[in-house]
Order: structure tokens, then sequence, then C-alpha cells
């Protein structure tokens, strides 16, 4: 049996805001933008290429034994690109204000592409401050 991971819910105050982000800065696609019920409303959006979406929604409560999260509290949510600094101009170009490429060093962050295959990354937030992390990889997810 395969355990996926395809849909990540991220915490926003506002999910027309979001979703205009998600779409015109970081070019996801919207998959689903769907108000099943009066105050509800569900938007998934996939990164170009990947088989995980995220999910903004609004007026559905936690599921049973779950907390909400805070709009903005969601860390560390991570792509791959194999172009870093192509990933960041592209970001760039849609107006999304992406921090400089960087690379875990002996002393922390640096600035500029590391040497290893696994150690360039870039970082943005939403407008609501979630934190998003790209890593440049090797080689496209199907060849590794």
């Amino acid at each position: 049996m395969e355990w996926t991971l395809e849909v990540i819910v991220v915490p926003v105050s506002d999910v027309e805001r979001a979703k205009e982000f998600y779409v015109d800065r970081c070019g996801f696609g919207c998959d689903v933008d769907a108000t099943p019920a009066e105050g509800v409303r569900f938007v998934q959006l996939t990164p170009p290429g990947s088989r995980c979406s995220i999910a903004l929604q609004k007026g559905l409560p936690p599921g049973p034994g779950q907390r909400a999260m805070a709009p903005g509290s969601l860390k560390g949510l991570q792509m791959c690109v194999t172009d870093i600094e192509a990933a960041r101009a592209e970001l760039a170009d849609r107006g999304l204000d992406a921090g400089p490429v960087r690379h875990a060093g002996p002393n922390g962050w640096q600035e500029g592409k590391g040497t290893e295959t696994w150690n360039s990354f870039l970082f943005f937030q939403d407008p609501d401050g979630n934190g998003w992390v790209v890593q440049e990889a090797p080689a496209p997810l199907a060849e590794r």
C-alpha cells in the first residue's frame, strides 16, 4: 500500500488574497475553488509538476481531535527545483519578494549557491507569514 502526501492545509486569514498570491506570484495552478455551503470555501492549488497540493479553506472546522492552526503559523513547507537561480528569477519576475539564494555552511546560512548537490535554498513567505523553502535538487524527482 502506498501512503502519499497529497494535500497540505495552509492556514490563511483571507482565502482570496492567498489564492491570488499562490497563483499569480508563485505560479501554482488552481485545481478546485468551491463553495459547498454558505460561509464555506475550499481552494486547492498545486505547484507546477507537483503531486502534492495545498488547500486554503474558510468556514471548515478542524477534524476530530485536531486544533485549527493560526494564519501564518505554518513554517518550513519545502519545494524542490533543479535550478535554484532560475526559480528565484521566475518568482521575482512574478513580483514575489524571495530572499537571496543561500547555502548551509559551517557558519550557518551564507549567501550564494552551495557546492553540494543538496545545499542551495531560497526562502519566502506568503502574505500571512507562512514560511516556504525552495531547495535545489540534483535531478527531477522521477530520476532520483
